[in-house]
Formats: structure tokens, C-alpha cells, sequence
């Protein structure tokens, strides 16, 4: 008999399950699939960077025993981030935008990360968490800024593991992928990656408010309208990550698709999921309405709906962003 043990959290993370979502796929006829990245150890799809940029820095001799990490972040890299740092001796000094959720922010407190809150200011702003993450990092000694939007371990760590997972998983039975981008390090590893296995993979992003991605691939130029209540993606800049993507072409979604998605996930299909999940999903169902019937879509499933209660599924913070979910099916994307 062979064991299948699993040495400590770096060797937790990945090989997560690739879920076909049933509703979805019945609905449009196609087989929609789910990277469920909620299953990582630490929670998210950003355990997978983390984990590759610490061990990065380590080989390149950027971070010494009993160094700190140092990140600005939306919270989920900051969470991976502290775990890695727990489990090889480092301290945590993560810095975020004071309108991220309390969930993440009292999670990285009881982790026993250093959370410093910052406003949430534009990128130009010296006090946008980016740059106080990276000030931080050059006044302490010992110190390693993960800079996750420009560090292509990020990107990388998609280009080895999660797109080669999606490949193999699926038997290389992929028509579609589609994704929302932040760091750009998720769908620029994994575009990649499919690209080379398939170049007739249909690869596209999906987009929220407030983010210039969208105008940028469809028309090159970086414009951004409005804002929205995801965290971790859209953003009005090109990244060193984002720029390794290979992308076919893009959409938007709204919030309240973002947040009838999720609703409509939880109770079709038992599936509790976070914002940039639920953007994703929005984005499969677009392009199998695009592809059509008989195609096989996948996305990521970033993160758990646990880390968002108090919002997206809170029935008075939904009512006060006139954001109540009101939809029997799937009528909310017919628009």
C-alpha cells in the first residue's frame, strides 16, 4: 500500500478539484467547470503565489532566517502569505486598503500577521497600500516585499501548477477559460500555459467596474468607469503579470450580476463563494452563450463566500448598496 501524505502547508497547496458546475452547464449546455481554489489551505487562489514567491526569495537570497514579509494586498495573498511565513519562520508585516472586508482583516490579526489599514486611494496616491507595503519594506531590516503585481513568481506559480492541473484534469477537453484579473498573475499564467497546449482555447477576461482591463484589451487603451464592491480585482494598470497573459478578447460584469451569481450558486448548487468567484462564473456563462452548446468552459473559484458575510450575503448591506438579489434563474444575464 502506497501513502498519499502531504509534508506541511507548501506541500498542501494546490491540485484542488476541477468542479463541473451542474446548474450552469445545464442551463447553457455546455460543461462549465470550476477550479475550486476556495480548497487550498489558506482559502484562496493566492495561496498558490505566495507560497512561489517566498520560495523564490529564499533561492535567490532575498529574505534570511527569521526575515519579515512584507505585502500590500486585498487580503487573500496577505493570508497565504502569513501562512507561508508561519511555516518557515518568518514574521508577517501585511498592509491593506481600510475598505476591504473585516472578515480578512480580522482573519490576517488572528493568523498573527501586522495588519496596517490604509485608505483606499487611488494607485497615484503615496498612501495607496502599494506603496506604504513597499516603504514599509525598505525601513525594516531583513525584509522581503512580495510586490505580488510585478513579481512573476506570481504568474509562474499559475504557469506550473493551477493551468497544468485545469489541463490534465480535464483531459485537455477545453474549449474556453475566462477569468477576472487583479494582479494579472492567475490569468497570465494560466492563458499561457493553455495557449501553448491549444492555441484555439478561446481565452477571455471578465471585467468589474471601476477597472480600465476591459477598455485595454478590447480597445488598448487603459480606461476605467465607476467602482464596484469586488475586492482583490480590476485595476487601471497594465502589470508585469498581466502582460504575460494571452487573452482572445473580454467582458464586463456588474455587482448585481456578482451578487445573484453567488446567491444563485448557494442555493442551485451548494457552492458558497466570494466575489471574484461568483465575476468568474458570470464570465463562463457569458462565453459558453458565446461559444455555444457542446463547449467546456473553466474558471476560478478564488476564494470562499466566508470572507464577504457580513456583505455579500448580509440582507441589510445588500439593501443599503441596492444590491438585494431578486432573481429566480439565470434572467439577470439576459441583459
Amino acid at each position: 500500500m502506497t501513502s498519499d501524505i502531504r509534508i506541511g502547508f507548501a506541500e498542501s497547496v494546490g491540485n484542488t478539484p476541477l468542479i463541473q458546475i451542474e446548474s450552469l452547464s445545464q442551463a447553457t449546455g455546455c460543461n462549465i467547470l470550476g477550479k475550486a481554489e476556495f480548497l487550498n489551505p489558506g482559502g484562496s487562489v493566492k495561496d498558490r503565489a505566495a507560497l512561489f514567491m517566498v520560495l523564490q526569495a529564499e533561492k535567490e537570497g532575498k529574505i534570511k532566517p527569521n526575515g519579515t514579509i512584507v505585502e500590500g494586498t486585498a487580503g487573500n495573498t496577505g493570508i497565504g502569505l502569513t501562512l507561508v511565513a508561519n511555516a518557515r519562520g518568518y514574521r508577517s508585516v501585511i498592509v491593506m486598503p481600510s475598505n476591504q472586508s473585516q472578515e480578512k482583516i480580522d482573519l490576517l490579526r488572528t493568523l498573527g500577521a501586522e495588519v496596517e489599514l490604509t485608505p483606499p486611494v487611488p494607485f497615484a496616491d503615496s498612501r495607496n497600500y502599494y506603496h506604504v507595503a513597499r516603504q514599509r519594506a525598505e525601513e525594516l531590516e531583513n525584509a522581503f516585499w512580495a510586490n505580488q503585481f510585478e513579481n512573476l513568481a506570481n504568474a509562474e506559480s499559475h504557469y506550473q501548477t493551477t493551468a497544468p492541473e485545469i489541463w490534465r484534469q480535464s483531459g485537455g477537453a477545453i474549449d474556453g477559460v475566462v477569468m477576472s484579473s487583479g494582479t494579472g498573475g492567475t490569468i497570465g499564467g494560466v492563458t499561457a500555459y493553455l495557449k501553448e497546449q491549444n492555441p484555439k482555447i478561446a481565452t477571455y477576461l471578465i471585467d468589474p467596474p471601476g477597472s480600465g482591463l476591459y477598455s485595454f484589451v478590447t480597445t488598448g487603451e487603459l480606461k476605467a468607469e465607476g467602482n464596484s464592491i469586488t475586492e482583490g480585482i480590476g485595476i487601471n494598470r497594465e502589470t508585469a503579470n498581466f502582460r504575460r497573459a494571452k487573452l482572445d478578447g473580454a467582458f464586463q460584469g456588474s455587482d448585481q450580476e456578482v451578487i445573484e451569481m453567488a446567491h444563485f450558486l448557494l442555493k442551485h448548487d451548494g457552492l458558497f463563494i466570494g466575489s471574484s468567484a461568483a465575476l468568474n462564473v458570470v464570465g463562463a456563462v457569458r462565453l459558453a452563450r458565446q461559444l455555444g452548446a457542446g463547449h467546456t468552459i473553466a474558471t476560478i473559484l478564488c476564494d470562499g463566500g466566508g470572507r464577504y458575510q457580513s456583505r455579500m450575503f448580509n440582507a441589510e448591506w445588500l439593501a443599503e448598496k441596492n444590491l438585494t438579489p431578486i432573481a429566480k434563474g439565470l434572467e439577470f444575464l439576459d441583459s
